[in-house]
């Protein structure tokens, strides 16, 4: 449930930034300088190697990311962002960490125990917190 809530709560910024939900989270999962093969993001996105081909193709065309040859193996595509991208992926990483409106309804002494509880529910910030 909380997956979904986040979601929802993000479609707005993804829109503003033109972005699908699948495609923003392509996005987020290529960070610039580290390229990812094409079927490892089929796996991450839990879905089909066809579904990744259309969400490459559209943000290539939007001139984001690009595809390269595998060094190792020229069969294999990597998907690599583009300088434009790393530009275009970090201000759609910062408007997503921005926190709801409706946040800003509440006093610094309530946000403080939603923030630690929100951290306990998401997976992988314990670390941070």
């Amino acid at each position: 449930m909380l997956g979904r809530v986040y979601k929802a709560g993000k479609m707005p910024v993804w829109a503003d930034f033109e972005l699908s939900p699948s495609q923003a989270q392509l996005l987020w999962l290529v960070e610039p300088g580290r390229p990812v093969a094409m079927n490892e993001l089929a796996g991450a996105l839990y879905c089909d190697a066809s579904n990744v081909t259309g969400l490459v193709d559209r943000l290539e065309a939007r001139q984001l990311i690009e595809r390269r040859a595998d060094p190792s193996d020229r069969r294999l595509k990597m998907i690599a962002v583009t300088p434009a991208g790393a530009v275009f992926r970090a201000k759609v990483i910062e408007r997503t960490a921005e926190p709801p409106p409706s946040f800003a309804s509440l006093s610094p002494r309530e946000q403080r125990p939603l923030r630690d509880l929100l951290r306990r529910l998401a997976p992988g910030t314990q670390e941070r917190a």
